[in-house]
């Protein structure tokens, strides 16, 4: 159970939600968004790979972690072999690094969906606190209150010892300025509290030359962990694989340690064919940079279709700028939601998961007030719904002119106005 102080408004409502929502049926988490074929140069490599049968050792084998190693140096990320970690998919990962760790952990609001989840799986001996992050921000809390929230924490008894950030982030898609990062670094550095950035979709950003971006792990290489998920721009979300990065300090090498010894204990190792098809994808070959570029590009479109439907209907939204989602606030259509009995975002995510037949998840899994109307909505359902139309998408000089994302957008464009005619009426 998460240790919250008694005066928390956010997490009050979401008590009353939960107790609301007590013999309702609700939908489950959501669904993982159907992907983009696979890259044919990829899928040649785990070809050639089926024949071994076996998985890589805790924490990745020799080649995984070599290939990382390079990742990150091209981008500006010093590391070396024996500070990388590799596990099946970004979630074992982070609850490695967390049961390793130890304390309790700082997480942005909203965050990930599967971030605060993680920290309950270790219920009783960790404990997480959203942190106030602003609009423009995601992913990357206010420094104030954050320095804020940690003297509460430990007047509480609580050891703080994680700040997680994802940047780019997921679920907002916006990208911190880097003087926001450094600040917030600043002040967990200062504090003796490790830094995990989440850096999955840093090869998403819809005009990387024209954006700014900065790793944690830049500005301080000592104290902050890298995580990336594969599946963000690189690999199918089918076959899981992540890497982290530790610093290559005594107290990285500890960490390092005590992770794999997590990863064993969970028999969280990554098969084999999935590591070869992992260790080429990370070797930047020329195929793999075209897709994530290409796709990343296809995405920017939709979202940015996405994200006019969304204020033409009154709602709000920031601008993406990466990733493959937008998240939406439809508080200035509450009138029209509670019409048709929707009052908070758990209500919200069944109404429009129902009108639209695709998974919206509301607000409150990613760490918001039930009360605040949110939804993350995505880009990927509104390819296609066959590998053929998103193939199609893919290739298209503009997939907005094609039947099927045209029609998706409509339909989502239509249930968002219904709620906007009725806030007027």
């Amino acid at each position: 159970m998460q240790r919250t102080a008694p005066e928390d408004p956010a997490r009050a409502a979401e008590g009353r939600a939960h107790a609301a929502e007590r013999g309702r049926v609700r939908h489950g988490p959501p669904a993982p968004d159907p992907g983009l074929p696979v890259l044919p140069e990829l899928a040649d490599v785990l070809a050639a790979a089926v024949g071994r049968t076996g998985c890589e050792p805790p924490g990745g084998g020799a080649a995984l972690r070599a290939a990382a190693v390079g990742h990150w140096r091209r981008r500006g990320i010093g590391v070396g072999a024996d500070a990388v970690l590799a596990a099946p998919g970004g979630p074992p990962l982070l609850f490695a690094l967390m049961a390793a760790a130890g304390g309790d952990v700082l997480l942005p609001r909203p965050c990930p969906a599967w971030w605060a989840a993680q920290v309950r799986l270790l219920a009783g001996v960790r404990s997480s606190f959203h942190v106030p992050t602003p609009a423009e921000c995601g992913g990357v809390p206010d420094p104030y209150a954050l320095l804020e929230t940690v003297s509460r924490i430990r007047a509480e008894g609580g050891r703080p010892r994680l700040l997680l950030l994802s940047v780019p982030d997921d679920p907002t898609a916006t990208l911190a300025p880097p003087g926001t990062v450094r600040a917030v670094c600043e002040v967990a550095v200062a504090e003796g509290i490790t830094v995990v950035s989440d850096e999955t979709w840093r090869d998403t950003v819809h005009r990387p030359r024209e954006t700014v971006f900065f790793s944690p792990a830049e500005m301080f290489p000592d104290q902050v962990v890298v995580l990336s998920d594969l599946a963000g721009a690189f690999t199918p979300a089918t076959w899981p694989v992540a890497v982290a990065r530790v610093p290559a300090t005594a107290a990285g090498a500890a960490l390092r340690a005590r992770a794999l010894d997590v990863l064993a204990a969970l028999g969280a190792t990554v098969p084999a064919p999935v590591a070869e098809a992992a260790a080429y994808a990370l070797d930047d070959p020329g195929p793999v940079v075209e897709r994530a570029a290409v796709a990343a590009a296809l995405h920017a479109r939709v979202q940015g279709a996405l994200h006019r439907a969304v204020l033409d209907a009154g709602a709000l939204a920031l601008p993406p700028v990466a990733g493959r989602h937008l998240y939406a606030d439809l508080g200035p259509l509450r009138a029209g939601l509670a019409e048709r009995g929707v009052t908070d975002s758990t209500e919200l995510e069944e109404y429009l998961t129902a009108r639209l037949g695709t998974s919206v998840p509301g607000g409150h899994r990613f760490g918001d007030s039930p009360g605040a109307l949110c939804v993350r909505l995505s880009t990927a359902p509104l390819l296609g719904a066959t590998p053929a139309q998103r193939t199609e998408s893919l290739r298209a000089r503009d997939p907005l002119e094609l039947p099927h994302p045209e029609q998706a957008l409509n339909h989502l464009a239509a249930a968002l106005a219904e709620l906007g005619r009725a806030r007027r009426t």
